[in-house]
């Protein structure tokens, strides 16, 4: 379900849709759009040969329509598809010419010549669009992933208001250290394996949940495609068997939703040994496990309760897709925030794929009482998209900032704005302050290694430095050519 909806976004532009319009604009590349090509200007041919067998070309009608198929797929498929379709029209003249229906006219040099010309600049108009929507589509699928993660981690925090005092009454551990917990599951069996297996350290996991959400009896399965593994990965309590035509389970996987016997869409006489079905949703909408609840305390079985339980899993399951990029970074330096590693990694990978530059911006400060309120003034000045990372060394501190999707004119733009503010709050600037600047472009290889030198550069060491907790700002839990480039004022 979720490959058959990522086909159809990529059939679409990005702002063409529905139905039709996927039909006439359909998504192709490749072996598929050369068969096309083929297959549509011989059709096209037989039939201009059947309507009119001595001037199967069309020539010499008024206007070149022989020329509208081959614009159109250079339009659609690029430069080569276009140059592809004018080679069978040329083809095709000496085809019909042997059948005789040429037999009497030169070869038409310009008609050819013109027409090549005009398919020349449909594909090349056809291949910047094509790329520019490659690169629009690869920013939209880093920015469902941060208004994933950001949905997910309001619900926790009103989850968390909402039901503090019970959960101090009624559970030995805080939602704080319920998610500190589920994160250190995936990391911890990345550190051991030095790879993420598929859910990795689902039983770990599945007790903090248990103990979070009071489950009874569960058992989680891993899912390959649209069809669960019958393995069972992880199990809590008494064990049973799955029944994958169970009206939760085939519920679940047709919506990804959360399954129980009042969800929308489920027949009231549904009948049903199970009391909710939870998907393992990776990112906005990859399901990669289910788990199955059997058994929980009636009090316990409230709406909000499995939607934390839902959330939760989601929670695991993003750090167990993100874990392998995550360790990485902080395996060279451990200091670093999980949410700046992890939108450090996403935005390389961004870099790799698509070559859109991000940027790091590192602003050096003496440790002194004078350089106290230049810091905070910093800090509070952020970006929204950003994530901001207050390290302090054992002589100076630092305000890293991960700006996504910037290139260099972005932080110069970034930087004047910070010693503006400075200049006209405090009176100063880079410069006169001692505040050293260093910038980096986030590579798409070697990302770790260039972000280390990097802290070496602000005089930070990777293991020691740290953050005040509470300091870290993200918005969302969110790669990559050229090495580190630095500027020191001051």
């Amino acid at each position: 379900m979720a490959n058959s909806a990522e086909q159809r976004r990529q059939g679409q532009g990005i702002s063409l849709g529905g139905r039709y319009a996927r039909w006439l604009a359909p998504a192709g590349s490749g072996a598929a759009a050369v068969l096309e090509m083929i297959v549509v200007m011989v059709v096209a041919m037989a039939v201009a040969w059947a309507v009119l067998p001595q001037n199967p070309l069309l020539l010499d009608l008024g206007f070149p329509w022989a020329w509208l198929l081959p614009v159109i797929l250079a339009l659609r498929y690029g430069t080569l598809v276009g140059v592809g379709a004018v080679l069978m029209l040329l083809g095709g003249w000496f085809f019909f010419g042997n059948l005789g229906a040429y037999a009497t006219l030169a070869f038409p040099r310009l008609f050819y010549l013109g027409g090549l010309l005009m398919v020349l600049v449909a594909g090349q108009f056809g291949d910047v669009w094509n790329t520019r929507l490659a690169r629009a589509r690869a920013v939209n699928r880093y920015l469902d992933e941060r208004l994933s993660a950001l949905t997910k981690n309001h619900y926790l925090l009103r989850i968390s208001h909402a039901r503090l005092e019970n959960d101090l009454l009624a559970r030995p551990t805080t939602l704080r250290d319920t998610l500190s917990q589920l994160r250190a599951v995936a990391m911890q069996d990345v550190a051991r394996a030095g790879q993420v297996q598929r859910l990795a350290g689902a039983q770990p996991m599945l007790q903090v949940v248990a103990q979070a959400c009071q489950v009874e009896a569960a058992a989680l399965y891993a899912v390959d495609g649209e069809s669960i593994l019958p393995e069972t990965v992880a199990a809590i309590g008494p064990n049973f068997a799955l029944d994958v035509n169970d009206p939760l389970v085939r519920h679940c996987l047709d919506t990804h939703e959360l399954a129980h016997l009042k969800s929308n869409g489920l027949q009231q006489d549904a009948q049903t040994r199970y009391v909710a079905v939870a998907p393992v949703l990776a990112g906005a909408d990859r399901l990669i496990g289910v788990l199955v609840v059997e058994r929980m305390p009636f009090l316990s079985l409230t709406y909000e309760n499995l939607q934390l339980l839902m959330v939760l899993m989601g929670y695991y399951a993003d750090g167990v897709d993100h874990a392998r990029a995550t360790h990485g970074i902080q395996e060279l330096a451990p200091a670093i925030p999980y949410a700046f590693a992890l939108d450090y990694a996403r935005l390389s990978r961004l870099r790799r794929e698509t070559g859109i530059e991000s940027s790091v911006v590192a602003l050096v400060f003496d440790l002194d009482e004078a350089r106290d309120a230049l810091f905070e003034q910093v800090v509070r000045s952020r970006r929204a998209l950003d994530v901001a990372w207050p390290a302090t060394g054992a002589q100076q501190r630092a305000m890293l900032t991960l700006m996504p999707l910037s290139d260099s004119q972005a932080v110069s733009a970034y930087l004047v704005r910070i010693e503006d503010m400075l200049r006209a709050q405090f009176g100063t600037d880079f410069a006169s302050a001692h505040i050293g600047v260093y910038t980096l472009s986030v590579p798409a290889a070697g990302a770790e290694d260039a972000l280390v030198r990097l802290l070496h550069r602000c005089h930070l060491d990777g293991n020691a430095a740290s953050a005040a907790p509470g300091t870290l700002a993200a918005n969302g839990a969110a790669p990559a050519a050229g090495q580190a480039q630095t500027g020191l004022t001051g």
